[in-house]
């Protein structure tokens, strides 16, 4: 039988056999009959029979649903083992230039191209790898909102290759010429920080064209792959793994974890820090093995979760995990899925251009309402490339549904502060 079909056969045998008398759902009950009934298992669609426009194409809670309940179906018995794995010539690379032109190779020649950039790896190198296709709008806004992002930290620049085709590495032709809003435009570029580095975009998302691939993907081995990539960089390119800071995009995050296991296992050194955004749920996993992002796998692993309830998912993976408006809320102003997960991407890139670094304050909480009812406790911390590397923990805020995301939206001061920090409005001016 079909592996990808698996879990929902078991799924259905293990209903049908508690299916004698059903007299509506009780939340407390055990019975899985009582959560899911034999007809809606059997109209459950196939992995394979989803597609990620279908996904952009509904509300965002019928999409949740679908993916909630192929999700936890997959878990059983751990029927899908992962299968997938892109060939490092099949990933794009893109490196971006100081004058914002991207370079295009793959990952078999990223080192060779990184060799023949001016001063490549004096300064922080950020590797970005994508968790989606560009083929997604949502998604190739996001990203073209992070790239521009580092553009105008590392470089100082205003608006790099808007609208330029060749910078738009997917194929989506919707995306180009995409409006800014104010993330884009914050004064403070006028005055950049003195900050300088290298973006390499490592496109592991275009190689994910469906949800088949997404769902069987093999996180250790691509991170493995990719990790071979970076100890060459630090071996041939004399790129310190003190400078390496990995962004993680979706089921990227978790590649991105995996890449870093390697790293430490080949160079019995860390890496300096792994984002996560909107880390992915892990559908196909090896049985009696620990996969995926977890803290440890960087010097600092910080994680923004967005949509926990559809792409996303809600478990810690980090030394600190930020959960955007609650652990269990869908995103605000996005009209599916695919946007709701990009969320996260969208926020960091908010708090990568320079000036904008405070604009996500947080707290230790462990629930939304916790938050709002100032029960949190700690100091007041920020989410993003700000984030301080001593956190640790769960932490809450609320953000805007519409660009600027951060501002406007800050960490109230909590009763269990005992005085220790000052309220987010004795601190305004400086956020």
């Amino acid at each position: 039988m079909n592996p990808l079909k698996i879990f929902c056969f078991i799924a259905l045998v293990l209903a049908a056999a508690n299916a004698s008398s059903k007299h509506g759902k009780n939340k407390d009950s055990l019975k899985p009959t009582d959560w899911l009934s034999v007809s809606e298992l059997e109209s459950m669609p196939s992995v394979e029979d989803i597609t990620l426009q279908q996904l952009e194409n509904m509300s965002v809670e019928e999409a949740e649903r679908k993916i909630e309940k192929m999700y936890h179906l997959s878990q059983i018995n751990h029927a899908l083992e992962p299968s997938f794995v892109p060939s490092p010539s099949n990933v794009p690379v893109i490196l971006m230039k100081p004058n914002g032109q991207p370079e295009r190779t793959n990952l078999n020649e990223l080192v060779e191209a990184c060799k023949q950039q001016p001063n490549f790896g004096n300064e922080e190198v950020t590797i970005f790898i994508t968790g989606l296709p560009q083929s997604c709008p949502s998604v190739a806004n996001a990203n073209k909102k992070l790239v521009q992002a580092y553009m105008q930290r590392y470089n100082g620049q205003r608006q790099p290759i808007s609208n330029n085709k060749d910078y738009d590495y997917g194929s989506n032709k919707d995306n180009q010429g995409a409006t800014s809003s104010e993330e884009d435009y914050s004064e403070s570029w006028k005055n950049p920080k003195p900050t300088s580095g290298n973006l390499v975009i490592v496109n592991l998302g275009s190689t994910l064209t469906n949800m088949k691939r997404l769902a069987l993907i093999d996180v250790e081995q691509t991170g493995k792959m990719i990790a071979k990539a970076l100890v060459q960089l630090t071996n041939e390119v004399d790129v310190p793994q003190e400078i390496i800071h990995i962004v993680g995009q979706g089921i990227g995050a978790h590649v991105a974890g995996a890449a870093g296991r390697q790293y430490k296992r080949l160079t019995g050194h860390q890496l300096r820090r792994i984002t996560a955004l909107d880390p992915a749920k892990m559908f196909a996993k090896e049985k009696g093995m620990l996969s995926g992002l977890a803290r440890g796998d960087a010097d600092f692993v910080d994680a923004i979760h967005r949509s926990t309830c559809g792409m996303g998912t809600r478990h810690r993976v980090g030394d600190v995990d930020f959960y955007v408006n609650g652990p269990a809320s869908a995103a605000p102003g996005a009209t599916n899925v695919i946007e709701a997960s990009m969320r996260a991407t969208r926020y960091f890139a908010e708090s990568v251009r320079p000036g904008n670094e405070r604009n996500f304050p947080a707290v230790a909480a462990t629930s939304i309402d916790q938050y709002e009812n100032k029960d949190g406790c700690g100091k007041r911390a920020y989410m993003g490339i700000a984030t301080d590397f001593d956190l640790e923990g769960d932490y809450m805020l609320k953000v805007n549904p519409k660009s600027p995301f951060g501002k406007s939206a800050p960490a109230q001061k909590q009763n269990t502060y005992h005085g220790q920090h000052q309220s987010w409005k004795n601190d305004k001016s400086q956020d």
